[in-house]
């Protein structure tokens, strides 16, 4: 993409590297930072600065937070304390909490097992986990990963290092969503839906 102007140029590059954001976008969102007053792009930036000086991974679960000890879910007295819910971004603890079905305590991989990526157990937030089952009680572990082939192999994995612990484990069900028609439906997902059937 060639601007001619090579500062909007490098804001056009930088926004396109946003997950959900391709080079149209970019170069619209670039074009509204350049149109927009300076106390907006003022207000962006110190929003920016904020986040990048303020925001820091919760020693316990990984989420983020500002506290400068545990995040909010980890200090929150009235969750349950002997059930985690495991996600790959801190983004999906928001997702699950809103639906308000999960009472217990999340821990965040910040990924997912990817050997074709270079993506190790070791890359991720797994060895932290591992030792919070064991050292906190817990009775009840629930994968909350995508269903790709990702979060098969890291399900794979966290289930192999966890048999015979004395742990319950589950993972959240996969197949048709509610409104979905099975017509647009693809083959992997009915399978998965025929497969997490509930008894009625």
């Amino acid at each position: 993409m060639i601007l001619h102007v090579p500062s909007l140029e490098r804001l056009v590059n930088e926004l396109s590297k946003l997950p959900g954001i391709g080079p149209k976008t970019a170069q619209r969102l670039g074009y509204y930072v350049l149109r927009s007053t300076s106390e907006y792009n003022e207000a962006l930036q110190l929003a920016l600065e904020g986040v990048r000086k303020s925001v820091h991974e919760c020693p316990k679960c990984f989420s983020f937070t500002e506290n400068q000890s545990l995040c909010f879910y980890c200090e929150d007295q009235n969750r349950l304390d002997d059930t985690i819910c495991v996600v790959e971004d801190p983004a999906d603890i928001a997702r699950f909490d809103s639906s308000g079905a999960f009472k217990g305590r999340y821990h965040v991989l910040h990924g997912a097992i990817s050997p074709l990526e270079g993506i190790l157990p070791k890359d991720i937030r797994l060895q932290p986990l591992l030792e919070r089952i064991q050292n906190e009680n817990i009775k009840e572990v629930i994968l909350a990963l995508d269903a790709d082939l990702e979060g098969d192999t890291t399900v794979l994995y966290i289930s192999k290092q966890l048999h015979g612990k004395g742990v319950k484990l589950s993972r959240i069900a996969h197949g048709i969503p509610i409104g979905g028609d099975i017509d647009y439906i693809d083959f992997r997902t009915l399978g998965r839906a025929i497969e997490n059937r509930v008894e009625i």
